[in-house]
């Protein structure tokens, strides 16, 4: 008997609904692991920085690394697995229902593909952290990524055109991460209604501060990416922890400030684990 496609629509969405509740539940767990991610990468910069050890290129899978390292490491990278896992399905289900209510407009649907793009990022993160959690070794962090998909590119008729569409998008996520961080309404995502007016401002200015150093951490990935195709050199192009390493020519302080910005990205995130508005139901 032939299934209609409408059918298996329909059983998809009835399965969605029935198991929400855990995915919400998973997608705050996950908002919390990136809250640990970012506050670790953060951190090791900002000591890096003020000459107190740490270390200025660490990326999400350093992170990682150095949370094995301390004690419970295996137990707490598994944990962040999960909660990776639980954010990434999220993220897949609000591109592809529209969870969250954007509407239907170019900006909207360009929302929604980088809800999907981010959904399997972190569903890859989530296979990084089983690794690592389970004892095995992990090879290349972002930067060998992404210089390895770069020159696999170059090698590809039109690629050197793709990457320097790759770059443009980079550069437009990070322009608009600045711009969320200057003029969005961080409220509406945010249930912030038992907060005190002053604290709501308080937990608003860290939010902006962070998503606003996230954004040029981002555009900084864009512009390596397009050096790299310009020059037709994959060496030159790399994830979060060589943007990282490039920040640091913008001098002492102004890298503090990006370091400390994305400890404070971090604490986003956990506000985001415990006041976001979700809907995996749609």
């Amino acid at each position: 008997m032939a299934i209609s496609a409408s059918a298996v629509s329909s059983a998809a969405d009835h399965a969605v609904r029935e198991s929400a509740p855990w995915i919400e539940k998973l997608a705050r767990l996950g908002f919390a692991a990136k809250a640990l991610l970012y506050m670790t990468i953060g951190a090791l910069a900002a000591a890096a920085a003020l000459g107190k050890g740490g270390k200025t290129g660490t990326d999400t899978r350093g992170a990682m690394q150095t949370l094995l390292e301390q004690p419970f490491g295996r137990a707490l990278v598994g944990v962040i697995a999960v909660g990776l896992f639980g954010y990434g399905v999220y993220r897949l289900i609000d591109g592809l229902k529209d969870a969250e209510h954007r509407g239907k407009g170019a900006k909207a649907i360009a929302l929604r593909i980088a809800a999907i793009s981010s959904g399997l990022i972190y569903l890859g993160l989530t296979y990084t952290a089983v690794q690592l959690a389970m004892g095995h070794y992990v090879q290349g962090g972002s930067d060998q990524k992404t210089q390895h998909w770069t020159a696999r590119a170059l090698a590809t008729p039109g690629g050197q055109y793709a990457l320097y569409g790759v770059a443009a998008a980079f550069v437009g996520y990070g322009i608009y991460q600045l711009y969320r961080a200057w003029k969005a309404k961080l409220g509406k995502q945010l249930s912030l209604g038992r907060m005190s007016w002053r604290s709501e401002r308080v937990v608003i200015a860290i939010s902006r501060f962070g998503i606003a150093a996230r954004g040029v951490v981002f555009s900084m990935i864009g512009v390596l990416l397009f050096r790299a195709a310009h020059h037709r050199n994959p060496g030159e192009a790399g994830g979060i922890g060589k943007s990282m390493r490039e920040l640091v020519e913008f001098g002492r302080w102004p890298f503090t400030a990006i370091a400390v910005g994305l400890i404070a990205y971090g604490i986003y995130q956990l506000i985001n684990a415990k006041y976001r508005r979700l809907n995996a139901a749609g």
